[in-house]
């Protein structure tokens, strides 16, 4: 009798996060962008085994952390097979190759995880070459780290020159790749531009936010679709759009890329078609996961983005999302004048997060709770708007 073979999932690799602790950023401050390294090294695929930290008034440049700190590192890495090293902060090529030399395992810093998710999760042909893109940007000043074997090589006639010339072909490769990547994105960003002007004067509605905090589960839920919702970081690279009725009113409403702290520059300029929907949208919906103790910097990063977009000035509904994972301690520390774990939309109301922004709706997209009335704000919203571009549509009101 044939035994069927099934297919084994994928060894987990088994990694270290460190960070360090500066004036810029406090102990506290530290932890929280840890246990986010932590979350982005999970959605990659690897478990964090052991986190390490150190305080630095300035980094090492050769290997960022001093070298006692390195030593009791790299002990720890042979000591418990550990695969991989990650750096919460972007190192230089030269740091990385000279501490991959220490602790003899794969290193990477918080741009390339990234950038690997993102490759990981791209589906579209469009998300692909935007992440190419991105990550040959990415690799192109590490070019010698990647030619270490060549060290090795000790001289002697023809030995050092070839590896030499090696690297300058691969860089000269990559350089014409991205040239030709560039102008591949340019032509689908003016056929984009094309389909966006083709939608008409319909209402644009653009759902932002730092990434996992239920964006694609608010659209699925107002638009009755199902787009991919999962609870990991970047689940959603593509931007989608759809078309949607409230009451009478048609507009378009788009679910675009999560944002994080730290966002790697590369994207940012990669994604630019995927951000120039943010910029062209009428409204936004800024969906805050209220259930994260630091919902306020996620608020403040998104802001700082929509900043560098020009589009921070306009019309945007606060989305406070999982208020069905709203702990009591958390509201008591916030002076809700909770008395139960069962409160309800008129403790949120006078809660001071009420006063963020010009229009606060809190909702879970998880449970559908408080939908109504989140599309009652849309519909106001979007009506305004409407009625300048279709005066004579006074049904409206």
């Amino acid at each position: 009798m044939l035994e069927l073979k099934t297919k084994k999932a994928p060894k987990r690799e088994r990694c270290i996060l460190i960070a360090v602790i500066h004036q810029l950023q406090d102990e506290e401050k530290t932890f929280e962008y840890l246990e986010e390294l932590r979350f982005l090294a999970e959605t990659a695929g690897a478990d964090t085994i052991h986190t390490f930290t150190q305080k630095l008034t300035k980094a090492n440049p050769k290997t960022f952390l001093g070298t006692g700190k390195m030593e009791e590192i790299t002990g720890y890495v042979k000591a418990e097979d550990i695969d991989m090293v990650v750096f919460d902060d972007e190192l230089t090529p030269s740091q990385l190759k000279n501490i991959e030399a220490l602790v003899g395992v794969k290193v990477m810093d918080r741009t390339n995880l990234i950038l690997d998710i993102f490759a990981a999760r791209a589906q579209t042909s469009y998300a692909r070459t935007q992440v190419e893109l991105a990550q040959l940007q990415y690799l192109l000043p590490r070019l010698t780290r990647l030619w270490t074997h060549l060290e090795r090589q000790k001289g002697g006639i023809g030995m050092r020159g070839p590896g030499e010339t090696q690297i300058e072909t691969d860089r000269r490769i990559i350089q014409q790749k991205i040239v030709l990547l560039k102008k591949k994105l340019e032509k689908i960003d003016l056929q984009m531009s094309t389909q966006r002007g083709n939608r008409g004067k319909l209402s644009r509605v653009s759902i932002v936010g730092y990434t996992n905090v239920g964006k694609s589960t608010l659209l699925n839920l107002l638009c009755k679709t199902d787009v991919l919702a999962e609870n990991k970081l970047f689940a959603t690279l593509d931007t989608t759009v759809r078309k949607i009725n409230i009451d009478n009113l048609p507009l378009l409403l788009t679910d675009t890329v999560g944002f994080i702290r730290k966002l790697p520059t590369q994207l940012v300029e990669s994604f630019k078609s995927t951000l120039d929907e943010v910029r062209e949208s009428d409204v936004l919906l800024h969906v805050v996961d209220i259930s994260h103790p630091n919902f306020m910097d996620h608020i403040e990063s998104v802001n700082t983005i929509l900043q560098e977009i020009d589009s921070l000035d306009k019309p945007t509904i606060m989305v406070f999302n999982k208020i069905d994972a709203y702990t009591f301690e958390e509201a008591h520390e916030f002076d809700l004048e909770l008395t139960s774990r069962n409160y309800d939309l008129e403790h949120w109301k006078r809660s001071w997060m009420n006063k963020i922004g010009e229009r606060a709706v809190f909702i879970s997209a998880q449970d559908k709770s408080n939908i109504d009335e989140l599309r009652r704000t849309l519909y106001r919203v979007t009506a305004e708007i409407h009625a300048t571009r279709f005066p004579f549509n006074t049904f409206l009101y």
